[in-house]
């Protein structure tokens, strides 16, 4: 049966919002949750040997109690049930009460015995789980992160690594459920088997009628997860649709340009596309589980009901005593417990496992993304940063956004990229710091390829202020901090940063100065504007001192005084340290040692400023521009 999804039943949110139409690299996914029970089957063996390594790796210790306590309770529950028999033997003999009383003790000492060590080894258990949760999840979530944050940066160019990442997150929470599931279904098997052996020592036939009671309801359950497996897998990008609704209709950062362009009527009116989409397949799942689960209820009953016919017929035919009757009922019914926790674990076991499947699959096809072996070459002070061929293209676009790039970069230059929007800059900018690695061509520092250079020294030798800088929730003095994490600045070196992006007296205006957190969301946290922000970007930038220093546009939201002060920290580096400079503001260009002009990809362009106005061409053509704005317009 095939999974709801839109492709299944395209509706009004197919043409509206293009996130939820089927994606390819979903089909794939899609038919592993196609297989069927025989499948289940089949991945439980490898569902179960994953936990238990996760489990060993996280805590040994507390897995072995756990095994342990799981097998000896298991004993205990057989010790318990021939116990009860022969509590009944010797209750339902005949003689007086006393003596028949008498008779029943020691076997209702050992039934005693048998539930108190039961009970023990349960407390043993939780404290044991409870002991591993935190362990398990600590060391998965870790193992995540650790390949999130060492891919390389194109990896989140590509729409199938979003939806990977969303699935290895829910992956990520899974394994507690796959953990826990997996000893409860050990504890529920070897519930089973105590009640087989017993049912064995009762009359063998008994064994047989068990499992025809059970199997029904186990097959529907096990049916029932997996399509509720199969209706999540369809859903992933229309989950990541929903959360990026929620979070523009509930967070303060929208809240202001959602009422100034009144977009609460468009963003409702998309949520409701996508609910509607999503109501109908719920209902949908709804109906085939409740018919699923309907089955399996009736079939287990008229099956439950020919056990007891057998059990009826056993003991009118003189096959069992009635003490043995007695305890097969006690044993049927603890025997349908155990199978119900063993169905559940069951289809928990294989849904979370399906669920940790995405988690691995995951960390497998990060390994793809892993940057290539560094290089163990030492990256020492700059001389000469060469690029030469450089091309490189983002998936989905048909013009490359850097097309045969050749320049060359000298220690001490203040070097500007000047184009217009999508002419290529800022991708040049994250080639020439490691952060791209281009389609073809190459760049070299000091006359060696950067891949031949060990990447951690080489980053440190580059500092990045980006025009799309993240807000770090930290304090003012953490946040230029993050400049520099590998060695720790005093607070000196950190205001002398902030002074050179015009940043320090804003800081010190803040209620805690350099410990004023910066994020709303928390107490006492405040809010920066843009500008300030930025200045905080630029003083992350100058904290580091590196050889080579890369500003994108990094003073967009500066007011003229705090940027005439920056670009003068900026002229300050030329002679000694290099620098590139990306900027609109092409007045703030004109000491640069070399203007390289790029279009749509391609170095069209190079000189100093007078040169390039006296060349004429598009340089000249742009500052004419800017430079008219300033003039009288009469």
């Amino acid at each position: 049966m095939s999974a709801p999804s839109e492709a299944a039943e395209p509706g009004p949110a197919a043409s509206v919002l293009p996130e939820l139409r089927v994606m390819w690299w979903e089909e794939g996914v899609r038919a592993r949750a196609e297989a069927g029970l025989r499948a289940v089957a089949q991945a439980l063996p490898r569902l179960v040997r994953t936990a238990f390594r996760i489990a060993w790796q996280a805590d040994r210790a507390r897995t072995a109690i756990v095994l342990t306590c799981t097998l000896v309770a298991g004993a205990m529950s057989t010790a318990g049930l021939l116990a009860t028999q022969q509590v009944l033997v010797g209750l339902f003999s005949a003689g007086p009460t006393p003596d028949r009383v008498s008779a029943a003790l020691p076997a209702l000492a050992l039934l005693a015995g048998a539930a108190a060590v039961r009970a023990g080894m349960g407390i043993a258990t939780g404290y044991a789980l409870n002991g591993l949760t935190p362990r398990v999840d600590r060391t998965v979530q870790r193992r995540l992160y650790e390949a999130t944050t060492a891919v390389r940066l194109d990896a989140f160019d590509e729409d199938a690594f979003a939806d990977d990442m969303e699935r290895a997150g829910r992956g990520m929470d899974s394994v507690i459920g796959l953990v826990n599931a997996t000893m409860a279904l050990a504890a529920g098997a070897i519930g089973v088997l105590s009640v087989a052996v017993a049912l064995v020592v009762v009359h063998p036939l008994l064994l047989g009628a068990m499992l025809l009671a059970t199997l029904p309801n186990a097959w529907s359950a096990l049916r029932a997860g997996h399509l509720e497996y199969q209706t999540y897998v369809a859903g992933s990008v229309r989950r990541r649709r929903l959360w990026i609704l929620n979070r523009l209709m509930a967070d303060r950062l929208t809240a202001a340009e959602l009422r100034a362009y009144g977009l609460r009527g468009f963003l409702l009116g998309q949520f409701d596309t996508v609910m509607e989409t999503e109501t109908r397949i719920q209902l949908d799942l709804a109906r085939r589980v409740t018919t699923t689960n309907a089955l399996g209820a009736v079939t287990g009953g008229l099956a439950s009901g020919a056990v007891y016919v057998l059990l009826g017929w056993l003991l009118l035919s003189g096959s069992i005593p009635l003490a043995a009757a007695a305890t097969a009922v006690i044993a049927l019914q603890a025997a349908r417990h155990s199978l119900n926790t063993v169905t559940y674990q069951v289809d928990t076991l294989y849904t979370e496992g399906r669920h940790f499947d995405d988690y691995t699959g995951f960390m497998e096809r990060a390994r793809g993304h892993l940057p290539a072996g560094d290089g163990q070459g030492e990256a020492g002070p700059l001389r000469e940063l060469r690029v030469e061929a450089v091309r490189l293209s983002y998936p989905d676009r048909d013009r490359p956004a850097l097309d045969e790039v050749s320049l060359t970069v000298r220690a001490g230059q203040t070097v500007a990229f000047v184009g217009e929007n999508g002419s290529g800059k800022t991708t040049l900018a994250a080639v020439l710091a490691a952060l791209r690695t281009p389609s073809s061509g190459g760049v070299s520092w000091n006359g060696t390829p950067l891949p031949e250079l060990d990447a951690g020294r080489l980053r440190a030798r580059i500092a990045v202020v980006s025009q799309d800088y993240w807000k770090w929730p930290f304090s003012a003095g953490v946040n230029i901090r993050l400049g520099d994490p590998d060695s720790p600045a005093d607070q000196e070196r950190v205001e002398a940063a902030a002074r050179r992006a015009v940043a320090h007296d804003m800081i010190m205006q803040l209620p805690f100065g350099y410990d004023t957190l910066l994020d709303r969301t928390f107490a006492d946290g405040q809010d920066l504007s843009g500008g300030q922000w930025q200045r905080i970007s630029a003083a992350r930038g100058f904290l580091r001192d590196a050889d080579l220093l890369i500003m994108d546009e990094p003073s967009s939201a500066l007011d003229p005084r705090a940027e005439d002060a920056l670009f003068q920290a900026i002229r300050d580096r030329q002679g000694t340290l290099t620098t590139i400079l990306i900027t609109h503001r092409l007045a703030n260009v004109r000491h640069a040692d070399m203007i390289y002009v790029l279009h749509e990809g391609r170095l069209v362009q190079s000189g100093r400023h007078a040169e390039l106005m006296a060349a004429g061409g598009r340089y000249a053509e742009l500052f004419t521009l800017q430079a008219q704005g300033y003039l009288d317009p009469a």
